[in-house]
């Protein structure tokens, strides 16, 4: 049976419910986010008890050893936090220079930053969550004990990632086809599979506390493994992880706020290239005209050019945050945008692999997470006994000394993973993000474009067909795209390319309250997910 084929062409319609919704990529995850509602638990509750599950569920793109991010909406004020982790303490950019590098390794130990997620659900249960940790976590081990059939394209998305892990590229990601695959084979949609290391590590959490994952039990095989195998990263460099509470960034869209984490996330890519569109002819035109993405796509060209040469950790550089949100900045950038294509470049503005969920309750309270690996299974270092895979986000780095964003010790890279939120005139509209590396602000300006300009509810949103820019003058299209876009495009002088699959152009999700204060929640279409309400 070939779960990825159909015949026929499908229609979503949005989620209503007045009671709460979960959305996310895997329906499973979905339903323990609900559950966790219908036990009485507030949205983060849902929101973690879905993330805990999507590290089982959904191994191909986050796990425990994953970084995240997450904006929540108390139903008063928003609230960001920032859980990425730092490079290890004995790290080295000129160790890797000197071996050969020219730019950050993607596989290995050194393309492992402090994995920063755990730490994030301790952090939001601690601050707003209203049901203890160890009950959130009871899915997760259930799946991992007992075992859940893998869904279509998260098989699919196994089977693209598995020769990437051949350990003959690099000795220390051997554990990793010990641990997802059994024999050698990868899962098929539908094939039952079980983690029980996952479980045990997830068990041990549950009954040791969340924060054993950086000073206990859990730290300590971390720590024995990574000396065994070639890894730097220390008890030290877990115990002195914190996340950070962060003020949330926005930009004017229409009659929408866009909100977004400070870098050292690009969600300021996003906000600036919406900025730029708010000034320009793109709001009045017709859904999917061709004038229309072209203004989308030099917005946000333009957006990326600064992200790529300014986004870095704020603790450790100064990245010139409110210059490049000023009006006047976002005035000379917008005027660089024309009739055709241009190459992107960074300004010189005034200085001063993931999974998304969003989950509401009938309170208000909304939560819009995301959680990420970086490059599908990420660094291909795993624990086996544990399950434990670790993320790849030190790869957000660069090896150029002179870049603001250079790998150093105890500093966070760039990182491509960004939550949103919309509020309007100070009040909540709800949570919405789209993942997928460089996909991600590019998803979150189409999808508050197709919302704001043409009234489109959250799953027609999700459904309208995408654009991805990938580099210079290059921008894909998906399947199915209209010739006459596509030539019209063209002729102002981008290289279109029709890309063979949807897998590329991100995965999103969206919630939005209604006048009547019930909500209306979409799931993305180019993957297994759900949006569900009681």
């Amino acid at each position: 049976m070939d779960f990825n084929a159909s015949p026929f062409p499908s229609r979503r319609s949005p989620v209503l419910s007045a009671n709460g919704i979960v959305a996310t990529s895997q329906p499973l995850a979905a339903q323990a986010g609900l559950q966790a509602l219908r036990d009485g638990g507030n949205a983060v509750d849902a929101a973690l008890a879905t993330a805990m599950a999507l590290t089982v569920l959904e191994p191909t793109s986050n796990g425990i050893g994953s970084d995240a991010f997450a904006l929540v909406w108390d139903g008063s004020r928003l609230h960001g936090i920032n859980a990425s982790g730092r490079w290890p303490a004995a790290c080295s950019a000129r160790s890797l220079r000197e071996a050969g590098h020219d730019h950050m390794p993607q596989l290995g130990w050194p393309a492992v930053t402090v994995p920063g997620c755990v730490a994030m659900w301790a952090d939001l249960s601690e601050r707003f969550g209203k049901l203890d940790p160890a009950r959130l976590l009871e899915p997760a081990i259930a799946y991992a004990r007992d075992g859940f059939p893998v869904s279509p394209v998260i098989a699919t998305l196994w089977k693209r990632a598995q020769p990437s892990f051949d350990p003959r590229l690099e000795p220390a990601i051997a554990g990793w086809t010990e641990t997802f695959t059994r024999n050698g084979v990868v899962p098929d949609a539908g094939d039952l599979w079980l983690s029980p290391g996952h479980a045990a590590c997830l068990t041990g959490l549950a009954e040791r506390g969340l924060r054993d994952f950086y000073e206990g039990q859990i730290a300590a095989a971390i720590v024995r493994y990574a000396a065994a195998t070639g890894g730097v990263l220390s008890g030290d460099d877990l115990a002195a992880h914190r996340n950070e509470w962060v003020e949330p960034i926005a930009a004017r869209y229409g009659e929408l706020d866009v909100w977004e984490i400070p870098p050292n996330g690009q969600g300021i890519a996003a906000l600036q290239a919406l900025a730029m569109l708010d000034g320009l002819p793109a709001r009045g035109r017709p859904l999917l005209d061709e004038h229309c993405l072209h203004l989308q796509i030099e917005a946000m060209k333009l957006g990326f050019g600064d992200a790529y040469a300014y986004v870095a950790d704020q603790s450790v550089v100064d990245v010139p945050v409110a210059g490049m949100l000023d009006a006047d900045y976002l005035a000379s950038r917008r005027a660089l945008i024309g009739d055709t294509a241009r190459e992107p470049d960074a300004g010189n503005p005034p200085r001063g692999g993931t999974v998304y969920l969003c989950a509401t309750d009938r309170d208000g309270m909304m939560v819009s997470l995301i959680q990420s690996n970086y490059h599908g299974f990420g660094s291909g270092v795993v624990l086996p006994e544990l399950g434990l895979s670790f993320q790849n986000r030190a790869a957000g780095f660069v090896l150029d000394e002179n870049h603001p964003n250079v790998a150093a010790p105890g500093k966070r890279p760039r990182h491509t993973i960004i939550p949103g939120f919309l509020t309007r005139g100070g009040e909540a509209v709800g949570p919405f993000g789209v993942m997928g590396g460089e996909m991600q602000p590019q998803g979150h300006l189409q999808v508050v474009a197709a919302m704001q300009d043409h009234g489109l509810d959250p799953q027609s949103a999700l459904d309208m067909p995408r654009w991805k820019w990938t580099s210079g003058m290059t921008v894909e299209l998906e399947p199915g795209a209209d010739a006459a876009l596509v030539t019209a495009l063209r002729g102002r002088g981008h290289d279109v390319v029709v890309a063979p699959d949807r897998l590329g152009f991100g995965r999103g999700q969206i919630i939005r309250r209604l006048e009547s204060g019930a909500y209306a929640g979409g799931s993305e279409p180019r993957t297994d997910g759900a949006a569900l309400g009681y």
